[in-house]
This record gives C-alpha cells, sequence and structure tokens, in this order.
C-alpha cells in the first residue's frame, strides 16, 4: 500500500534487540558500485566487514550489501541517515539484520545500552541536583559495583552485569 505525497510517513520504533550493528542494504544498482557505497556508510563510523550478498533475492539489476559495523551507534546512525537515500538514482533501502548477530554481540549491545541509559540518568540527576543547598553532598545514581544476574535464554545461560539503583 503507497501512501499519497500530503501523508506523513509511517513511524518505525526500534527496541534495542532490533537495532544491531549489521546492516543489509538493498536496492543498490548494479553497477559495480560497492567501493562507492562503502565510502558512502564508512562516513558514519568505522566498518568491520563489508560484502556483497550474492544469494540474496533483489530486484533486477540490484544488488544487496552486508555491512558489519564496529558500534550500534554508528549502525544506528548511518541507517537512520542513508535509508531511502537516493543512491546513484535509486533509493536505499537499509534495515537491521540482528539475526546475523552472536550471542555475545546480543550481550555486548544489551551491557552497552545499560551504561548510555545509566549515563544520561546520572547527568540528568546532576543538572537537576543544582537547586540543592550549597554544600550538600552529590551522591551518584548508580553504586559502583555491579550485581550479577543469571539470564536463561532458550537453553542458553549467561551472566549480565546490572547497576542497582
Amino acid at each position: 500500500m503507497t501512501r499519497k505525497r500530503d501523508e506523513p510517513p509511517a513511524v518505525r520504533v526500534y527496541t534495542v534487540c532490533d537495532e544491531s550493528r549489521y546492516l543489509i542494504v538493498r536496492n543498490v544498482p548494479a553497477l559495480g558500485c560497492g567501493n562507492e557505497l562503502l565510502k558512502l556508510f564508512g562516513s558514519y563510523g568505522k566498518i568491520e566487514e563489508f560484502k556483497p550478498m550474492d544469494g540474496e533475492d533483489c530486484e533486477p539489476f540490484t544488488d544487496v550489501y552486508w555491512i558489519k559495523f564496529l558500534l550500534v551507534s554508528n549502525a544506528r546512525f548511518a541507517k537512520k541517515k542513508l535509508d531511502e537515500f537516493v543512491f546513484l538514482g535509486n533509493r536505499l533501502q537499509v534495515s537491521y539484520a540482528p539475526h546475523f548477530e552472536s550471542l555475545s554481540d546480543t550481550k555486548d549491545k544489551l551491557e552497552g545500552r545499560i551504561k548510555e541509559v545509566l549515563a544520561r540518568l546520572n547527568s540528568g540527576r546532576l543538572k537537576g541536583s543544582s537547586s540543592q543547598t550549597p554544600g550538600a553532598v552529590k551522591e551518584p545514581l548508580v553504586s559502583p559495583a555491579p550485581l550479577q544476574v543469571n539470564y536463561i535464554s532458550e537453553g542458553i545461560n549467561f551472566t549480565q552485569s546490572v547497576f542497582s539503583l
């Protein structure tokens, strides 16, 4: 179903598990322009791996590429900026590919998100605490020692460090 020009675009919300440092780029013109595509995506962060996906179904005269960024935040920014970007006459279709993640990739991604959220909470609390009486001691929102929590997911055990609040 296509939308009319005056309709606002649909909004897609991604959870932490939906996002990934792995991206699939579809609708790339089949003109041998892999190096140009690599340079374009590389401007958003360090790329660990980049390769065409020859076995992937795609439209005639187009290619599909697989990109592995070093950081999830770089992949997130690249996807935001380059999804629907016109590249050599075609609109790129950029999507996350979390199914390529290993268990350690997922664990690192979730731990990174915890640190990001806690950093935002701490900075917000420190900004909001400026109204306290002068000389008051500002205590951090997070205790320095993390708790160890064991998770079982689809028969796989792993330990997660969780900061107590």
